[in-house]
Formats: C-alpha cells, structure tokens, sequence
C-alpha cells in the first residue's frame, strides 16, 4: 500500500522538543507503563526500564512504547533508559505511579456575574489547548472559560466575559487572560493558537482581541472603559485587534488590527451581527519549515484568510486571500465550521482546507469543489492505496454529493451519497478490519437508525449506522480507531464523557470507559475539552472538566499494544490539528499518515526539535 503523503521535499520543519511523557498508572494486577518514541530518536532504540532503580526488563524493549509490570504499586517509582548500540545514552526523570487512569488538575473558576440586562451567569471550563510555554518539554494546558450565557452568532443576548488561562499539569495556574466586553462569548468568536511560533522553544498564543482586553500580567489593551455591546448583545462596531502573548507569561507581545475587519456587514451574510462574526483559525507551515499563522473571517459568503509570520519580535502579514477578489468568487460559501491543514499537493508547504475550498500555501486559491459549507471534515490518508490525501466532508444544503470524498489534491470527486436534509455530523475512521482504510458515516436521519456504514471506496457495508458521530480516538491495544463520545440527556443538556469499540461483527458499540463525573463540552457536539497525544505511547489521552468544573481530568489508556509508532505530536499534520482542535465545531484529529488495520511501516518525521534543553540528555543514573 502507498501509506503515506507523496511529498518529496527534504526540508526539516521546527517542532516543539518534547520529553519522555513517562507515565506509571495503577491498575488492579499492577502497573501499566508508557513512554514517547520521538521524531529524533534513532531508528534503533530501544529502552530499559528501572522501578525503584532497579532494572525490571530482561533485555531492552524494542517493539513497543509501553510495558506492564506486574511487581509494581503505588508506592513505586520508575524511570527509563535510553539505549543506542547497546549503550545506555540518557535516562528520564523518575516519576510516581498514578493510583487511577486519569490525572487531575485543580483549576481556578472564575467567578459568575450579572449582564447588563440582570441576568445572572456562571462559567464552566470548555475548550482546551496545549503548548509548551516554558519550554521544559512538558505541555501546559490554555483553557477557555464559557460563561453559562455564552451564544450562537444567530441568538441574540449579552454574555459574560472569555477567559484564557494557562495551567501547568500539577494544577498550578500560571496567568490569566481576560477578553473584556467586547469580545461576545460562543464557538464561533474566540479561536485561539497556541504554537511555538518563533521557533524559541516556548508557545506562544494568539486570538482575537478588543479594546478592554486585560493580559496576563494586568495590562490592558486598548481603552479599558469602551463598551460596543448594542441592546441586543451583539458588537457590531469598535476596533477589533488581532494580539500575540507571550506564553509563559500572557503579557501581550504585539496587538495590531485584526484583518480582515467587518467591512460591510451583506458582504458576509447579514447585517445582525451573525455571519460577519463567524471566526476560524490555525498554524500552518506555509514555508514548509516554520510556522505561520493563519486567521480567519466568514464562510457562509465573503471567506477571507490572512496570514502572519510571528518571528524575532515582529509580526509581518505574509498574503490575504479573499473570495470578493476578481477571479475568486467560486470560493464563496465554500467554509465550514472547522478548518484543516495538511499539505495536499506534496510539496512540503501546507494548504489551509477551507471546508469545499482549498487555499494553496502562498495565498492562492488551489480549488474548490463547489458542494459550499458543512458542519464536519476529516482530512488525513483515508485510503492508502491511492496516493496522496483525501477529505471525507458532510454538506449543509441538501445536494447529489451531501456525503462525499474527494481528492485533497485536486477536488477529483470520488464518490458521494445524497443527502435531503442538513448532515451535521460525520465521521471518519478505521473501524472494520475487514476493508481497506476508513470507514465513513453521517448523522443523516440518525433519529430513525441512520443511512448506514460505507467502507472507503463507498460500498455500503452495513445498513446499520454506528450512533457515534463526534470524535474518534486511538485508545486500546490494535490499530483499529475507538470512538469518542457522551452520553447525552437532550432534557438537561448534560453529557457524560465515554469511549466505544466498534463491534463490527455484531454491528454495536460496545463501551470502553465511562467517566463518570465529567461532562462534555458544546452541547450535542459532545466535544471533550481537548483530545491529543499528550503523554505515554502514541495512543491518545482525553481531557474532560468534571461536572463542577472544579477539575479536568486527563484519562489515558492502560491497555498494553505491540505496535511501535512515534509520538502523533511529533507528526506535524497531527500536531497543528491538535491546534486548531478548538476552532469552532471542534473536530478530531488525524496524522497524515493511516493508522489501521494493515497499515505500512509508520514513516519516519522529517523534523527538528527546538531548545533541545539539559534534561534530553541527562546522564544515566
């Protein structure tokens, strides 16, 4: 099979240097242990691994990332060792075992408040992202905060104020950034990047601004007692400001004015303050090296992109794309309520996966497909043996093609299903081992058993639809992809994080874990507040708050696999949509490589690391 994107580019990108990720979780017949496999390690390593400094492996591990020590406690600790050529090169730090599969941080809730209009509202924690912003090689979580009367663009209302905070993974609450006023609370205004964008090892984060925005030492940007919100809630006037902070800190970098501004309203849709206010985000590796930021402006009409380099101090627009430019009105109405990256055309530069539209890395429009906007996308390696990318999407309008794949490179459409209704949701995954690549489904009429299961190529495999639509996530021991979801009550809108397998053989879902005390975040999308490769092997933890936000919890695997594959966070297609995660209708995550049954050797990363600090190399103790 031809697994893996054709680019023949020789080129390293900069991506974050990342420890060990060492993680020791009890279980009821000992400890479950897991590691990183990184980009840079050598293609021969292998490791050892010592439990209370003693080594508990007869020969070194080669084949896995993980290991189970039935000897093992609480009361244990472990490190590992590195070993190249027979030589032991470098150890991590020891760590404790964890005494459940989940780590929790303690988080400071903000206090509620009062609108304008006397209603009261709370805040629970809601989407999340990851950075290392000190640059130490472990992540640190930025979290939204969402006030309990945060809006659709198309509901009228005041709501209470976004907050961002950064927290390290013992809980310790590191800044905290205020939006201020005039920057409306719901999905589809605040996407913020956190990415290492000037390549010093440390993340930084960016995001829409406006005047009353308080940083993360105190600082306010702009005129502190500005106030656009009109009667009904909406800003539909003032300046608007596109700011970078710095990570470690959140003390503002640069705050300049965000392109593209609103303009006149009709060019996007309306003028209440709905389809202008419709905001999209991401990283991506423009240059094929370092990365750029990519901010965005509507979809449902007018679809503009600009795009920053953040380098040595300074920010410089790099090109702006825009569908009212002569030549590119057939990118209108094109945008989803997500965006992608990946580099499509093998050139070792990225594109930005517009919903039906695709902008090439110099600000050129590459194609569009035509079929407009939808509410889910997958882009990755789909079917492995057609070379290159493809994109599964889900379609709005009712049309011949409202479930379709196409070609990421060309837009070829390869094949499609009609649809006579909106389909809001889609997913993508390797979930039967028994056909080549994904597997596909739709939320289209989910509410009386769905319109079936499609192998890759589009055969109808199943009349039986999988009632899991939201995220998919690599959690046991085989190559196959399980499902992440909730369980949903419609009546109290409260869900409860769980994970399902696929039982393709009696055709249900069968759970894998239920986390009781969670809840899931943005409604019926059951979104987790993050879900990545965070630590351990190269399976996937999930974030989820607890039901009184007071904490979120990080639940990882203990289910020991065979297979070998680098950390995803190392994979830059990956890495950059575990950035873009948060925007808007958040959507899970692919490599651009496939991970699944009968899958290729996973090829290696063409990457270098930044700030490779002491501790990569610490002596063997």
């Amino acid at each position: 099979m031809n697994d893996q994107n054709t680019s023949k580019h020789t080129e390293l990108r900069q991506m974050e240097y990342l420890n060990r990720g060492l993680i020791a979780v009890n279980t009821d017949n000992g400890v479950y242990i897991g590691w990183r496999l990184l980009a840079t390690d050598a293609e021969e390593v292998s490791f050892n691994i010592f439990r209370d400094k003693k080594k508990i492996n007869s020969t070194p591990i080669r084949n896995s990332t993980n290991f189970f020590d039935k000897e093992g406690s609480t009361d244990s600790t472990y490190f590992i060792t590195t070993v190249v050529e027979g030589i032991e090169v470098s150890a991590s730090e020891p760590i404790d075992v964890w005494d459940k599969n989940y780590l929790e941080v303690p988080l400071q809730k903000p206090d509620g408040g009062t609108t304008p209009d006397g209603v009261t509202y709370t805040y629970s924690a809601n989407d999340a992202s990851v950075g290392d912003i000190d640059g130490d090689g472990e992540y640190e979580i930025i979290l939204k905060w969402d006030p309990s009367n945060s809006k659709d663009n198309a509901h009228k209302g005041y709501t209470g104020n976004v907050y961002l905070d950064a927290y390290k993974l013992d809980g310790t609450h590191v800044w905290r950034i205020d939006l201020g006023k005039n920057i409306r609370a719901g999905a589809h205004y605040t996407q913020f990047m956190v990415y290492d964008l000037d390549g010093d090892g440390k993340a930084e984060i960016a995001c829409k601004t406006a005047d009353g925005t308080i940083d993360g030492t105190g600082q306010v940007i702009g005129d502190e007692n500005a106030d656009y919100r009109n009667n009904e809630g909406f800003i539909l006037e003032g300046p608007e400001f596109l700011t970078i902070f710095d990570g470690e800190t959140g003390q503002q970098l640069v705050t300049t004015d965000y392109d593209p501004p609103r303009g006149n309203g009709v060019d996007w849709g309306d003028n209440e303050g709905n389809r202008v206010d419709r905001f999209l985000a991401c990283v991506a590796y423009l240059d094929g090296v370092k990365p750029s930021l990519v901010m965005c402006r509507g979809y449902y009409t007018r679809a503009v992109l600009v795009a920053y380099n953040w380098r040595n101090g300074k920010l410089e627009k790099l090109w702006k794309f825009d569908s009212l430019d002569a030549g590119n009105e057939h990118y209108a109405g094109q945008g989803n309520h997500s965006v992608s990256v990946a580099d499509v055309d093998g050139d070792g530069k990225d594109e930005i996966i517009y919903g039906s539209a695709v902008i090439d890395h110099n600000g050129d429009g590459l194609y569009s497909t035509g079929l407009g906007h939808g509410d889910a996308m997958h882009v990755g390696n789909l079917i492995p043996s057609r070379p290159g990318l493809e994109i599964f999407q889900v379609h709005e309008v009712p049309s011949e093609n409202g479930t379709e794949i196409h070609d990421a490179h060309t837009g070829e459409l390869l094949w499609g299903l009609p649809s006579t209704e909106d389909v809001g949701r889609g997913m993508a995954a390797d979930i039967d081992p028994r056909y080549e690549g994904v597997e596909v489904w739709s939320s289209t009429h989910w509410r009386t058993g769905g319109d079936g299961l499609y192998s890759s190529s589009g055969e109808k495999i199943s009349d039986i639809t999988p009632q899991s639509f939201n995220f998919a996530i690599w959690w046991d021991g085989d190559l196959l992809r399980e499902l992440l979801d909730h369980d949903y009550d419609e009546q109290s809108g409260i869900g409860v994080g769980k994970i399902y397998k696929w039982d393709y053989e009696k055709g249900e879902l069968i759970n894998l874990l239920t986390a009781n005390g969670t809840r899931s975040n943005n409604g019926t999308k059951g979104n987790p507040c993050l879900q990545a490769d965070l630590f351990g092997d190269w399976r996937e933890e999930v974030i989820w708050r607890t039901d009184d936000s007071s904490m979120l919890r990080i639940y990882t695997t203990t289910d020991v696999t065979e297979h070998r594959i680098q950390t995803l966070m190392h994979n830059p297609m990956y890495r950059l949509a575990i950035a873009w995660q948060n925007t808007a209708y958040n959507q899970p995550p692919h490599p651009s490589f496939f991970i699944g049954h009968g899958m290729d050797t996973p090829p290696r990363n063409d990457v270098y690391v930044v700030n490779k600090t002491e501790r990569a190399n610490q002596p063997v103790k």
